[in-house]
């Protein structure tokens, strides 16, 4: 280091965060550090000239009188505004975003050599209160939502301050430069002074400049039809890559009601072709999402709906259906006046819209809808108007019925159905026979997409927050004006950035040494289509908060309107409960929907079918059987079972292979009764005769009076000391203690006795040893997936094959299942038992290769 030149020195310091340390290590280092050439150049080279003096100016121990100079001459950016946010903060002044020492480390003569030497840039510093540069610009914005007769800062002031005095927020930290767009949306005439003073437009910011350009003025009800179609053609004048995205227009159409102005200045610049794209397919994809959200049940959004129909009209089958929604949902509280008033209000309104006649696709379509659960004015109209007979209008209300089932939120209008029309028979045959799931029915395993993508047809879990969540964030394109300040420290951590720390932000300001925005060949991204208004995202854009990660947490929670975008109704009743509550657990009705909410994880059923509430687990006929079946369809899958499958295990669940075994055991007369659970008449229903196994709900102290056994040890268990050991003393009344052990020994010697004679297993051995041998199947899959060779991988490179989800949890579980058939054992015949041996341990193989491996070997 001590042969190279100066020349070569300067560069490693320039490309240092903090060159303190090197300059300490050799007085030849030092000396060139405190060139007051190098110094300026640092400042230039590692910030920029837009930031050099800025930055500078708060490191008060280097910067002199020479460097001040240097900076100046070699084109570090000096505005009015910089010097005197500088002055007031130097001299003790409240500064509206320096929270920091900053220029208050700098010698008095060499500031005053500071002021000496920028004051000459400029004609008059205005140093009062409420005078700098900030202030008017800021005023500006304030006032940019009064009428014009009301503004005391005009656009020409701005313009001045621009033009003349070189105004520009001098450092990222500064809260105006968030606030740059909004001017530009305001009055895009400002764009070529700010650019001149190095002001670079990121195009991600483009949607909110619109937004701000379209936004409804609250204190102004003069029609600003005019003045929003000129700023959009000045902007897109002054910069050819501003231009109006899908999903502003969207936004705006949200707002056709309540803002007309930017709505007919929207339609005005579609009709002369100034937009990218067309209006009208904008609106028809606009209106297919509220075909199935909650939003279409609103007021508001129905009124804006039929505005836009009615000045955008579509021929698309989905849009009829929102349509007729608006009809129907509105028009439902109308059945309490009568049927024939709210038919031909209804009528009437059809008409309007020009929907009529209504065909039988649309009723079932209605009807079929998550939202409406009122049917007698649909059917009344299909009897009256339509002329159906009453056999096809049972056939209809069948139809809906069985499509019902794969709606989740539908229990309410399946029982209102059910209540008027003999439709359970049908329910249960439709339901064993589309539905029922086999692996077959799967996709092919070696299809890790698709499996991970299938989900069963019924009980889904629609109300999962993580898919609420999911739905309703923003498209990558909305991006808050947080973005184009510092994402992870504030202003008090200014001391440390000044050593040179560069922070990862978006800026909206490009500087000399950033690229710009490379051209995609294949156009302009014209943006997703939502259902927000131009005023919600406003909101959200100007309330985000600053950092990235605070920004995603605000966005999955209190972002976008996720209420209105919900695919259920406010209150529900699920599919899957009003199935548990009209058909018996061990019906093929609930085995099928058991075997869809076992591949869906649908906790919330899962919970209602294996633990309804106000039964007790020792209650087996309320509980919905588990099987071996369920697991395997998982197993195929590759997911993790629900962990109420576990819990079931553990409270002693009958062990089944698959639905037949406990079906084939049901009277024929069972299905038919189906009503007698909720009549309240009890039923006689064969009940499979399970092995004996421990009660769900027994202690330590029933369960030893249980007639429990398990399977036979391959090795024979030592006989514990207390059944071993006999007592010669006589008791007395005072011994009653010793009658009760020799009571309890007695007992555990005859269950000893018994068990070596029947040699049955329990439900839960049954269980330990069919899913170990699933575990088996699973860990030679795995091993066959790290043996087969991957063609897309290099030769160097090491492939990396992952254990699926439903192998690792069927480890970890049968390892506690284990532990509990070995706890229950030990209760009932003493702590020395021995340890079953059901299967080959799950992890037995991998542990004594890897072991025999590292075992040291000795040569004798």
């Amino acid at each position: 280091m001590e042969r190279l030149c100066d020349e070569i020195i300067e560069l490693v310091i320039y490309e240092l965060n903090d060159p303190t340390a090197l300059t300490l290590t050799s007085k030849r280092f030092l000396q060139v550090s405190r060139d007051p050439y190098v110094r300026a150049h640092y400042f230039l080279h590692r910030f920029g000239h837009m930031d050099a003096l800025f930055w500078a100016l708060g490191r008060g121990k280097v910067l002199t009188e020479k460097v001040i100079d240097i900076l100046v001459s070699s084109g570090a950016y000096v505005s009015r505004y910089l010097i005197q946010v500088a002055i007031h903060h130097y001299f003790r002044s409240a500064s509206h975003f320096v929270k920091t020492p900053w220029v208050r480390t700098i010698p008095l003569a060499v500031f005053t050599h500071f002021m000496k030497v920028t004051s000459g840039l400029f004609d008059e510093i205005p140093l009062g209160k409420n005078e700098d540069d900030g202030y008017i610009f800021q005023s500006f914005l304030k006032e940019s939502r009064l009428p014009p007769d009301l503004k005391n800062t005009k656009w020409e002031d701005v313009r001045e301050i621009l033009d003349k005095y070189k105004f520009i927020p001098f450092s990222m930290k500064d809260p105006l430069m968030a606030q740059l767009p909004i001017a530009l949306a305001i009055e895009p005439r400002l764009l070529p002074y700010a650019e001149a003073n190095g002001f670079r437009m990121d195009p991600k910011y483009r949607d909110f400049v619109f937004r701000k350009m379209f936004e409804k003025q609250a204190l102004n009800s003069v029609d600003r039809t005019d003045d929003i179609i000129r700023n959009v053609r000045e902007l897109k004048r002054l910069d050819p890559r501003m231009f109006l995205s899908r999903t502003v227009a969207a936004e705006i159409c949200m707002e056709a009601k309540s803002n007309e102005s930017a709505y007919r200045a929207l339609k005005s610049l579609d009709r002369s072709g100034e937009l990218m794209f067309k209006l009208a397919p904008v609106v028809t994809e606009l209106t297919k999402l509220f075909v199935k959200t909650r939003s279409i049940t609103t007021t508001y959004t129905v009124n804006v709906l039929r505005q836009l129909y009615a000045d955008f009209t579509s021929t698309d089958p989905t849009v009829r259906i929102v349509m007729l929604l608006t009809v129907f949902l509105s028009d439902s509280t109308l059945v309490i006046t009568g049927v024939p008033q709210a038919l031909s209000s209804m009528k009437g309104k059809l008409g309007a819209l020009n929907l009529l006649p209504l065909t039988k696709e649309d009723l079932f379509n209605v009807m079929t809808n998550p939202f409406v659960e009122k049917h007698t004015l649909l059917l009344e109209y299909a009897k009256e108007d339509m002329g159906m007979s009453a056999k096809e209008i049972k056939g209809l209300v069948q139809e809906v019925a069985i499509k019902c089932l794969e709606i989740g939120s539908k229990g309410k209008t399946l029982r209102k159905l059910a209540e008027a029309y003999p439709l359970h028979a049908a329910l249960a045959d439709a339901a064993t026979h589309r539905y029922r799931l086999s692996l077959d029915d799967l996709p092919l395993a070696d299809d890790e997409k698709a499996c991970a993508a299938y989900e069963a047809p019924l009980c889904r879990d629609f109300s999962n927050l993580k898919v609420i969540r999911a739905n309703a964030n923003p498209s990558s394109s909305n991006l808050s004006l947080g973005d184009s300040t510092p994402s992870g420290e504030s202003v008090e951590a200014h001391e440390a950035e000044v050593d040179g720390r560069e922070e990862d932000v978006d800026e909206i300001i490009v500087g000399e040494q950033e690229e710009e925005t490379p051209i995609n060949n294949e156009g302009p991204d014209l943006g997703a289509i939502g259902q927000d208004t131009l005023s919600a995202m406003i909101r959200q854009d100007e309330m985000a908060p600053t950092r990235s990660r605070r920004r995603v947490y605000y966005y999955n929670t209190y972002g976008a309107d996720t209420t209105g975008k919900l695919n259920y109704p406010l209150e529900f009743v699920p599919v899957g409960r009003w199935v548990k509550e009209n058909y018996e657990p061990n019906s093929p009705m609930v085995a099928v929907f058991m075997t869809h909410a076992v591949v869906n994880s649908n906790t919330t059923l899962l919970h209602q079918y294996l633990s309804p509430s106000g039964t007790g687990y020792a209650s087996a006929s309320t509980h919905v059987p588990i099987t071996l079946k369920h697991f395997k369809l998982l197993g195929h899958l590759g997911r993790a079972p629900n962990w109420c499958l576990y819990h079931e295990i553990e409270l002693g669940a009958e062990f089944y292979f698959s639905e037949e075994d406990y079906l084939s055991k049901q009277s024929t007369t069972s299905e038919s009764k189906w009503s007698t659970k909720s009549r309240g008449k009890p039923t006689d229903v064969k009940k499979e005769t399970s092995p004996p196994t421990l009660s769900r709900s027994s202690g330590p102290s029933t369960q030893r009076a249980s007639n429990i056994s398990p399977r036979a040890s391959r090795r024979r268990p030592k006989r514990s000391v207390s059944t071993s050991v006999m007592s010669y003393v006589i008791p007395d009344s005072d011994d009653e203690a010793i009658v009760e052990d020799d009571g309890e020994n007695a007992m555990v010697a005859l269950l000893s006795m018994q068990a070596k004679k029947r040699k049955v297993e329990s439900n839960l051995q049954r269980w330990i040893k069919h899913l170990s041998i699933l575990l088996l199947e699973e860990q030679r899959k795995y091993k066959d997936r790290r043996r087969r060779p991957d063609k897309t991988a290099t030769a160097d490179a090491k492939r990396r094959v992952t254990k699926s989800e439903f192998h690792k949890s069927l480890t970890v579980h049968l390892r506690s299942l284990r532990k509990v058939d070995l706890d229950k054992r030990k209760q009932l015949y003493g702590p020395d038992v021995a340890e079953e041996d059901y299967s080959d341990d799950d992890d037995d193989d991998d542990y004594q290769n890897s072991r025999a491996s590292k075992r040291r070997r000795i040569n004798t």
